[in-house]
C-alpha cells in the first residue's frame, strides 16, 4: 500500500507518518521508485503501537523512541527488558530541595522492600519515585500516608503476578517484548481508570444518601 492508504487505514496523518519515518520510529517501506515506497501490515501494527503509547499511555515522543528501541532489539532476558522499559517510563526526578528528607524516604522504601523480600536492582527509579511521594505527603502533613502505601503492597504483588503472566503467555520473544511495553504502559492507564471507578463505587456504598441522579439538584424546604 502507498503512504496515503497507510494513513487512511491507521488514522495517522501523512505528515505525522513521515515524521515517524524520519525519527526511526517506523521502519522504511519498500522502495518502488526514488520518491515512493510500499508499506504493509507491519507498518500498520507499528503505527497503532506508537499511537497507543502516545494517545493512551500519554508518553512523550522521546520516551516512545526509547521504548521502541527495546522493542526492536529483542532479548530473551525479560527481567532486563522490563527494567529498560521501566527506566524509560520513569522521568528523571527534579532536583530536591529536601535532599536529607529524600534520602531518608528512600531508606524507608528500601527497608520496606527488604522486609517484603522483594527483589529490586540498585538504583531502580521506582524507589526514588515512591520516596518522592512520601516526602510530598510528609510536607503536606500526611506522614501517615506510608501506612496507606503499605496497604497497597498486597494489591501490587498481585498486579505483578498478573503482569508477568501476561508476558509469559507470549510464545515468541518478539511477542514478549511487545507485551512488556503494552502491559506496562497501557496497564498503567488501565489501573488508573479502574482505581477511579473503584473509588466512585466505594464512595456510593459509604455515602448512599449523597447519591442522586445526574443533573438533579437538591431541593430544600
Amino acid at each position: 500500500m502507498r503512504i496515503g492508504e497507510l494513513s487512511k487505514r491507521t488514522g495517522v496523518a501523512v505528515p505525522t507518518i513521515k515524521y515517524y519515518l524520519r525519527e526511526g520510529m517506523l521502519q522504511p517501506g519498500e522502495r518502488t521508485s526514488p520518491n515512493q515506497a510500499r508499506y504493509d501490515e507491519t507498518h500498520i501494527h507499528r503505527l497503532r503501537l506508537v499511537r497507543a503509547l502516545i494517545d493512551v499511555g500519554g508518553l512523550p515522543v522521546a520516551t516512545v523512541k526509547e521504548v521502541l528501541t527495546s522493542v526492536d532489539s529483542p532479548s530473551d532476558n525479560i527481567e532486563k527488558l522490563l527494567g529498560t522499559v521501566q527506566h524509560a517510563l520513569f522521568p528523571a526526578p527534579p532536583p530536591s530541595q529536601e535532599a536529607a528528607m529524600q534520602e531518608a524516604a528512600e531508606q524507608q522504601v528500601r527497608a520496606m522492600i527488604d522486609e517484603l523480600g522483594w527483589y529490586c536492582r540498585d538504583g531502580h527509579p521506582a524507589v526514588s519515585a515512591l520516596a518522592t511521594v512520601l516526602v510530598s505527603a510528609q510536607a503536606l502533613g500526611h506522614g501517615e500516608f506510608l501506612d496507606t502505601v503499605r496497604r497497597y503492597v498486597a494489591i501490587a504483588e498481585q498486579i505483578g503476578v498478573v503482569d508477568l503472566d501476561y508476558i509469559a503467555d507470549r510464545r515468541f520473544v518478539d511477542g514478549m517484548v511487545e507485551s512488556v511495553v503494552v502491559g506496562t504502559v497501557l496497564g498503567d492507564t488501565a489501573l488508573i481508570a479502574l482505581r477511579r471507578l473503584a473509588q466512585v463505587s466505594e464512595s456510593a456504598k459509604r455515602f448512599p444518601d449523597r447519591r442522586r441522579p445526574e443533573g438533579q439538584t437538591e431541593v430544600s424546604g
